[in-house]
């Protein structure tokens, strides 16, 4: 049926189309979503593009789903504006619900040649009265691909010590069994909701999450771009699929915001991708709108090879006499920052419930820790300091010196968890506590902050706040700006992202970060699934991968972790200098290894080539693609079979070269191209575990 473009609007770019219906007696609803050009026989889908959930009209159908709620119903299309700004194209849909007297604007933006776009909604009270929201969605949207039998979801659990492991599952065993919903007229009332609560935004799901057509490949790939709680859901109606992106919400989260006349409120941003090429199509589109949401400055400081004295060395106890031998032996393996993490402030040895003042420690450092940082320096390396700004320890001097009202509280007493408060950073003097610190840090000679957190304060607040929930979110978006305002302050300055590894590797802190610790697994044999999943939530060239060589592991141990290191930034700890000097030249190859790699991590693509890794998956592999070269990663475990098979698509009908990168001096794997199935059959009879990186070239 032809389209009435008079009820229609279209948007986008050579790479992305976007359809939306703005029927005068209909609610908004985005009617394409697609990559290239939208066929005008695109079947119209029935979920409002907007869903407010507000106190006194509630949904419009008695549901557990937050959609088809009675405001997003009645919001009727009022105006749009489109716009180009650089690179990017914008658009804002302007909606009115005239009988609560709520507008609302959607705002899209998706640059150029990307098949991706980031959207939020702002809501505004032109009423006369207050209104208290419940929820409101950054994107809702009818799923623009086949039936609901032929869709899979792609989803991941995450936890300390195992993040982001992915499962794919058709979305009738997920959450949409077939009700026969034709017959009974109406939409179903179940759904696949996914939520993270507190501050670990990833510290149980993901963010980022998909859905996928496996008959046509048409697959939308998303993620939630806040550092605090949010929800995604998807469910059947029946048109089809949707899909609901939402940061708080009242169900889920304590979160109410009171609105009064005149005043707004705007959701967190999400972003979504698409592709007709199925999951490694939407990764790929993904990864260059990621590329386009972080700060510009942020690569300006280079992609260097990290030493941390943390994991499975120090762990927490650093003192002059250990630190001064390491330094040397991370220069000379070729580390360009060494970072002294947790314990430098310590003076007694029971630190955790007394830290936030973040002045060195005399009795770790008796010449003062000056003295490290200048051999750091003098060794030619940048120097370093692990930091957790956001929490003061119960037993130090700065819980008395701040005011009660720059922490988190519930009915007028501080949060505690784990003997710590919470800083609530929408106080000024809590701000202006912490960029005293960092200033003062960056004064010493600092030039690299890794940024910890390790507790998570729940819900939220209630001092100043409508509910906990919306205290949470002005902290969260407060600790944003903070950021900000830092790297302002600071243009060198290289901040790390970690929350006990990964628990907080959200896009509203990665477009501001310029790594992330993927994990604080000291196992390096489970390490490797968790490295193969980073690129689903983050660049490669953010993907801070620890290797921990030690000086009892052997070669082809210390070749496993270092391969884990070397499937995105390398991130270096290990006893370097109770090594042999064969063992420390096998770390100095990794990082030479590494040098190689480096250079096409900014434009290169994640790829699996033998799906994405399960937990318990003996044999691992990833693959980083550029235009011209494909770096792959594999590792095989204890309990793997001696041989294995590669898919590589992109490199089908090619002849190419394999070359192992790294380790090149141990027993040599065998492989074996078939350019017609474009598959890499790979033996390795070495005693596991083993590992090889390599280097594919496809001839010109």
């Amino acid at each position: 049926m032809p389209i009435d473009t008079a009820e229609l609007v279209r948007w986008g770019h050579a790479a992305l189309t976007v359809l939306v219906d703005v029927s005068p007696h209909e609610p908004v609803r985005l009617r394409t979503l697609s990559c290239g050009p939208a066929a005008p026989s695109t079947p119209e889908l029935n979920q409002p593009l907007v869903e407010l959930l507000v106190a006194g009209s509630g949904r419009a159908q008695t549901s557990q789903r937050l959609n088809d709620t009675a405001v997003g119903r009645r919001l009727r299309h009022v105006g749009s504006v489109q716009s180009v700004d650089g690179s990017w194209h914008q658009l804002r849909l302007d909606l009115r619900d005239e009988q609560s007297g709520l507008s609302a604007a959607v705002f899209l933006r998706s640059r150029d040649g990307v098949s991706a776009c980031q959207t939020w909604t702002t809501v505004t009270n032109d009423g006369t009265a207050p209104v208290l929201l419940q929820a409101v969605t950054s994107f809702a949207a009818g799923f623009s691909g086949g039936p609901v039998d032929d869709l899979d979801v792609l989803s991941a659990d995450s936890e300390w010590l195992a993040e982001g492991r992915w499962t794919r599952r058709a979305l009738r065993e997920s959450a949409a069994v077939d009700l026969n919903l034709g017959l009974h007229g109406q939409d179903g009332r179940g759904r696949l909701a996914v939520t993270s609560g507190g501050t670990w935004s990833t510290g149980r799901h993901l963010p980022t999450a998909g859905l996928t057509d496996r008959v046509t490949g048409h697959t939308w790939l998303w993620q939630i771009e806040h550092n605090g709680a949010w929800r995604w859901e998807i469910g059947e109606r029946l048109a089809g699929a949707y899909v609901a992106l939402l940061g708080p919400t009242d169900p889920d989260h304590q979160w109410l915001e009171t609105l009064q006349p005149g005043e707004s409120f705007t959701t967190v941003p999400v972003s979504v991708a698409v592709s007709d090429g199925g999951l490694d199509g939407a990764v790929q589109a993904l990864t260059a709108h990621r590329r386009a949401l972080v700060r510009p400055d942020l690569t300006g400081v280079g992609r260097p090879v990290v030493f941390n004295d943390y994991m499975n060395t120090l762990m927490g106890d650093p003192t002059t006499a250990k630190l001064l031998p390491l330094i040397d032996a991370a220069a000379q393996v070729g580390a360009d920052v060494f970072c002294v993490d947790a314990g430098w402030y310590d003076d007694g040895g029971a630190w955790w419930d007394s830290v936030g003042q973040w002045l060195p420690s005399t009795v770790r450092f008796p010449g003062g820790i000056g003295e490290v940082l200048d051999r750091i320096r003098e060794r030619g390396m940048v120097p370093g300091l692990w930091l957790e700004p956001e929490v003061i320890g119960v037993r130090s001097v700065m819980a008395d010196r701040l005011p009660a009202a720059a922490f988190l509280q519930r009915g007028g007493v501080r949060l505690v968890e784990h003997g710590r408060y919470h800083l609530d950073l929408r106080h000024p003097a809590a701000v202006a506590h912490l960029d005293e610190v960092v200033d003062r840090l960056v004064g010493m000679g600092v030039g690299y902050l890794k940024l910890d957190y390790n507790i998570d304060p729940g819900p939220g607040t209630d001092l100043a706040a409508d509910s906990v929930g919306s205290g949470l979110l002005g902290h969260n978006r407060a600790h944003l700006a903070w950021l900000d305002g830092v790297l302002d302050r600071h243009p060198h300055l290289i901040l790390e992202n970690c929350a006990s590894g990964a628990m907080r590797m959200d896009y509203a802190l990665l477009s501001r970060l310029h790594l992330q610790s993927t994990s604080d697994q000291q196992d390096y044999l489970r390490y490797p699934p968790i490295a193969v999943a980073a690129p689903m939530s983050m660049l490669p060239e953010q993907a801070a991968n620890w290797a921990y060589p030690q000086p009892d592991m052997t070669d082809e141990q210390i070749a496993f972790t270092l391969c884990t290191g070397l499937a995105g930034r390398l991130y270096l700890s290990g006893d370097l200098a109770a090594m042999t000097e064969h063992q420390r030249a096998a770390v100095a190859a990794a990082v030479q290894a590494h040098h190689l790699v480096r250079d096409d991590l900014d434009t290169a693509v994640a790829h699996w080539p033998l799906g994405l890794p399960a937990w318990t998956d003996p044999w691992l592999s990833l693959a980083l693609t550029t235009a011209d070269t494909t770096w792959l990663t594999v590792w095989r475990r204890p309990g793997a079979s001696t041989d294995t098979a590669l898919h590589l698509p992109h490199l089908a009908g090619r002849d190419v070269d394999v070359d192992v990168i790294y380790p090149r001096d141990l027993d040599p794997w065998t492989s074996r191209w078939d350019a017609v199935t474009a598959t890499l059959h790979l033996e390795s009879r070495t005693p596991t575990p083993t590992a090889r990186m390599f280097r594919i070239r496809a001839h010109q």
